[in-house]
């Protein structure tokens, strides 16, 4: 996903990951995009300092898929049908506990 397709999926309530469903990108109140790693809470910004550069590469963000699919008719977590980490036929998305 680009810089522009990540940003805009977390403006439309999706969840977006990176590399794994542990990692979930979000906008905090200040409107920054921010990774966050959801067992300890820790994150990252999304880009660089001066918002060009992802922190991470374009192939390793995907979007959660839902359990059954109706959510996302037709989506996948990755255009290769592959995640890291996550297992087959796609794991459940966990809702981030609190914005930072």
């Amino acid at each position: 996903m680009t810089l522009d397709d990540i940003k805009a999926a977390v403006d439309a309530g999706q969840t977006v990951h990176w590399a794994n469903t542990s990692y979930v990108v979000h906008k905090d109140r200040l409107g920054q995009y921010l990774i966050t790693y959801v067992p300890n809470g820790s994150c990252i910004g999304l880009t660089d300092r001066g918002g060009h550069r992802l922190n991470g590469k374009e192939v390793e963000f995907f979007i959660a898929r839902s359990e059954d699919g109706a959510e996302n008719p037709g989506s996948q977590s990755r255009p290769d049908g592959q995640g890291r980490g996550v297992a087959p036929g796609g794991a459940g998305a966990f809702p981030l506990g609190r914005q930072i």
